[in-house]
């Protein structure tokens, strides 16, 4: 027994060590997230078909163009925490009254099930059923606050696509997602069947829900763009990628972002209306930085938009974890 315990025990302290670094990554409030599928982009925002890509790089010319060797950090997309016009921003559970109902249909289906005509409480009206319309009412404000401009930006998993399936015209089809308005059960049940295949088709699709805001309905969340949470008027901020390579040995930083390739022909899928001469294999250089070494064990980047001063991000980089003896 005593040999098996010994054996057992020395099996559990064979852990390899993480060789490479860790990246946080803060980026400013007018960073850009991208359009709704199917939505033309504001003038804050970028198409819906793109994606980012953050790279480290040994050299570079004088407008931030990498030189030399070329190493792809990660990649990842921004979006509205909350997306009203995503056709599976749904409930979904056991515990929701409504599973696959829209959320933005979610107060009258309260109201509807409470036996309210108007948000002014019958004189018959429990306190429960109060209770339960006030509460919808509060989380519509809330839905609507995290959607609207000054809501949460997310940095998500890179997913390079959407739900192709596409949103029907009216309930009576059948074979695309169910408009939000369609509120009877066998729409909810069928948009709901309908968008779980499209998360099991695509684990990196990004749903983000307004009940626990850093645990999606699909994809992964790597952290908040910084800004205000609207609700509760909290900071927030901070992204997180690991990389397999030691960090300390690059001259630049940059992101850049580049349409997706939907199509899977190897090239980007970009729109008739770019010339080709700004078709580039990288795409749009969004942000550049040189990184510094103000604290031991750490670098540092400040990143910066070369024509719009306030679009800015800070890079702090952990690198050769196996080899950090200030922060491990």
């Amino acid at each position: 027994m005593r040999t098996t315990a010994i054996a057992l025990l020395l099996l559990a302290g064979c852990i390899d060590e993480f060789h490479g670094s860790n990246v946080q990554l803060d980026l400013s409030t007018s960073t850009p997230v991208q359009a709704s599928v199917g939505v033309l982009p504001g003038t804050d925002q970028l198409p819906d078909n793109v994606h980012f890509t953050l790279y480290a790089f040994e050299q570079d010319d004088a407008s931030g163009k990498p030189l030399g060797r070329l190493f792809e950090i990660d990649t990842f997309e921004i979006h509205r925490l909350v997306d009203l016009s995503s056709p599976c921003f749904i409930d979904v559970g056991e515990h929701v009254p409504f599973p696959g109902l829209h959320v933005s249909q979610y107060v009258d289906e309260i109201l509807k099930k409470n036996n309210f005509t108007s948000t002014t409480p019958p004189p018959t009206a429990t306190e429960a059923q109060k209770i339960e319309v006030a509460t919808a009412l509060q989380r519509e404000r809330n839905v609507e606050a995290l959607a609207g401009s000054e809501g949460l930006k997310v940095v998500t998993s890179w997913s390079g696509g959407g739900y192709h399936v596409g949103v029907a015209a009216d309930c009576t089809d059948t074979t695309k997602i169910p408009p939000p308005m369609c509120t009877d059960e066998a729409s909810n049940e069928r948009r709901l069947a309908m968008c779980r295949e499209a998360w099991s088709h695509d684990s990196n699709l990004f749903e983000g829900t307004d009940r626990v805001l850093t645990q999606p309905l699909n994809g992964t969340t790597r952290g908040m763009v910084t800004g205000m949470n609207p609700i509760n008027l909290a900071p927030v901020g901070g992204a997180q990628f690991f990389a397999d390579e030691a960090l300390d040995d690059f001259q630049g930083f940059a992101i850049y972002w580049q349409y997706d390739d939907v199509n899977r022909d190897g090239m980007p899928d970009y729109p008739p209306s770019v010339p080709m001469d700004e078709r580039h294999e990288l795409g749009v250089q969004l942000l550049f930085g040189k990184p510094t070494a103000p604290t031991r064990g750490v670098i540092h980047v400040r990143m910066t938009n070369f024509t719009n001063p306030s679009l800015t991000a800070d890079l702090a980089i952990f690198a050769n974890l196996d080899e950090d003896e200030v922060h491990f």
